[in-house]
């Protein structure tokens, strides 16, 4: 798919996740078969840069989903993973869930885009389930973090109740050793997942300070800046 900016509302909160999604799609490379994950990463359709050509796949079987219709033409039968509608790309293959999976077990797929709860700096994930709490099932982040060739992390850098950056995920894991990228509303970290070279700090967000990213962090990173 050729991406187009998407419209939004002005706002802080718009502005951070405009900011956030148009860095996750400097990860994009021409070519690419991506995943997107639902929230915040299904916006990346509609920023895909200027003249790269990428596939954007889903595990409820569809290849070449392209980016959000315009109000009005939307058609119900063209959903996401995450049940939002979207549309399709010339091109466009669909197939059952089962061949979904195959693709991603079989690593087919460059690049998937999630978000998580706890990222901990040896590349550990959690972000299926809270105990105590209802859960739908695990969806396929299992598969994807297993079977994808690397995989970005987006998410707040911090909850309410402290740090989501963490030694060690204290929720309920859905990979160990997977998150190669984690890209916050503060800044981007690069993991080491085989464990060499540990977590890196590589980028800051607009005015904000490597204290604040001390204050805000509980893992161990080294400073890396470009």
């Amino acid at each position: 798919m050729r991406g187009t900016i998407a419209m939004t509302k002005p706002g802080k909160d718009v502005d951070k996740r405009e900011r956030i999604v148009t860095r996750i799609a400097r990860e994009l490379r021409d070519g690419f078969y991506v995943n997107l994950g639902i929230g915040m990463p299904t916006l990346i359709a509609n920023h895909v840069p200027q003249g790269m050509e990428v596939i954007l796949q889903s595990e409820n079987g569809m290849l070449g989903i392209g980016p959000y219709p315009v109000e009005g033409e939307e058609d119900p039968d063209l959903i996401n993973a995450g049940k939002e509608t979207v549309s399709e790309m010339a091109g466009t293959s669909y197939f059952s869930s089962a061949d979904s999976f195959a693709m991603i077990r079989g690593g087919h797929v460059d690049l998937s885009v999630l978000g998580a709860m706890e990222v901990d700096e040896s590349g550990n994930l959690a972000n299926w389930m809270i105990p105590g709490k209802m859960v739908k099932g695990m969806g396929g982040a299992m598969d994807l973090v297993a079977g994808v060739k690397k995989i970005v992390v987006v998410m707040e850098h911090s909850a309410k109740d402290g740090p989501k950056l963490l030694h060690h995920c204290n929720l309920p894991l859905t990979g160990a050793r997977v998150v190669d990228l984690v890209i916050t509303d503060l800044g981007v970290f690069s993991i080491d997942k085989h464990g060499l070279r540990g977590m890196a700090l590589i980028e800051l967000a607009p005015g904000v300070t490597q204290d604040e990213i001390a204050a805000k962090t509980e893992a161990t990173y080294r400073v890396a800046l470009n």
